[in-house]
């Protein structure tokens, strides 16, 4: 498929998506995420892809919500809550990857780009990027992950202080608190996220897919049923997994696993 607001690149079991509006900070637009959702529905169907890198082009991850689109609406609610739509399912439709989603972070990531941020199961940014939701300064609230989810990530009280004051950190403070995994050098920032991606890529696709799903599903959990939980989804993976026994007879004969993904 031909794309015109994002672009799509696989190479060695990783696929990459480029937000590919640079001119407006890749501001994300109806038509960004609606190709958005279709690029992530075809890396699940491609069984050569093990992980996915999200970034963007030109100096920004991503700005938030293209509100030049959202005037151009004039102000209609229905059209206003049909656009919202479209970025709450784009949102949902990376959430529920089942493949590891990587958050390449360059540059500005607002509003909507600190969402993609948490959305994806890891991050690496920039030192000096510049990273906020700022939807309280202008009387709005980030309506779709980022009140739930940022304290959990961050805790509490960082997690309010960024909601409430609206204020920005940078890509090194936010590994500090840990809403990414690593902040690093700008002119080393493709190396180190393929440095991370790699750490993926060579892993069994089903024990990647076990493991992301299982610690979305039990994050909730009390802790004896998440106990209780992580030890079926094993009993079931030492039962039925080819992985598994590929893992231990691999391990064995002292030789790498030739992973199958079921």
């Amino acid at each position: 498929m031909a794309f015109e607001h994002i672009t799509l690149e696989k190479k060695e079991g990783c696929a990459k998506i480029t937000l590919n509006r640079p001119d407006v900070l890749n501001a994300l637009s109806s038509g960004l995420m609606l190709e958005m959702q279709s690029a992530i529905r075809e890396i699940e169907s491609d069984e050569a892809v093990r992980a996915v890198v999200i970034t963007g082009a030109g100096r920004a991850f991503c700005a938030g919500g293209d509100l030049a689109e959202q005037k151009g609406l004039g102000g209609d609610p229905q059209k206003i809550r049909a656009w919202l739509e479209v970025i709450r399912e784009s949102f949902a439709v990376l959430y529920r990857c089942t493949k590891p989603t990587v958050a390449m972070v360059n540059g500005l990531a607002l509003a909507g780009g600190i969402e993609l941020i948490q959305l994806c199961d890891l991050a690496v940014a920039a030192e000096d990027a510049r990273i906020g939701d700022q939807h309280i300064n202008y009387g709005l609230m980030g309506g779709f992950c980022s009140v739930p989810m940022l304290p959990r990530i961050i805790g509490v009280k960082r997690g309010k202080e960024l909601l409430l004051t609206g204020g920005w950190i940078t890509g090194k403070e936010a590994e500090r608190i840990g809403l990414v995994n690593r902040a690093v050098p700008a002119d080393t920032l493709e190396e180190a996220t393929n440095e991370l991606v790699g750490k993926l890529t060579d892993k069994s696709p089903l024990l990647l897919k076990v493991t992301k799903d299982l610690v979305n599903r039990t994050l909730e959990m009390d802790l004896d049923s998440a106990v209780e939980t992580g030890f079926l989804a094993t009993m079931h993976l030492l039962e039925t997994g080819e992985d598994v026994k590929e893992g231990w007879a691999a391990f064995s004969e002292k030789r790498k696993p030739v992973w199958k993904g079921r």
